[in-house]
């Protein structure tokens, strides 16, 4: 019976190797992952709102409220860093977000108390 060492096993699927996944990311410009974080919030808003083709079977309200305000937080944080060019698209989206979330409420948010309204300001339709 031979030995092996943990280097000669072969990787098993769903293992990830630690060493190339640091390799990619570092070779991601910094706005490309904010972009694509904001992307994925904004995703995932959405279908908490109810805008997708599910309709109301993922929409949940409280889920949308945080994640849209994690939304507004990056995006306030990171204006500055990304350029107009990529922040421009994404605070159009915030904006149409915020609405939604507005009129999809029961019980309206006082103006300025909305999802992410305390880094946007109030969002008026």
């Amino acid at each position: 019976m031979s030995e092996t060492s943990p280097s000669d096993t072969p990787e098993t699927p769903g293992t990830n190797d630690f060493d190339a996944m640091t390799r990619d990311i570092a070779e991601v410009p910094a706005v490309e992952v904010i972009v694509t974080v904001a992307v994925n919030l904004m995703s995932a808003a959405a279908v908490k709102l109810g805008l997708t083709d599910e309709g109301d079977k993922y929409k949940d309200l409280d889920e949308a409220r945080k994640l849209v305000h994690a939304l507004a937080g990056l995006l306030d944080a990171s204006t500055t860093e990304i350029s107009s060019f990529h922040a421009a698209p994404l605070r159009d989206g915030l904006k149409s977000l915020q609405l939604a979330f507005r009129e999809a409420s029961i019980v309206a948010d006082e103006p300025g108390q909305g999802p992410g309204e305390k880094y946007t300001g109030p969002v008026y339709g």
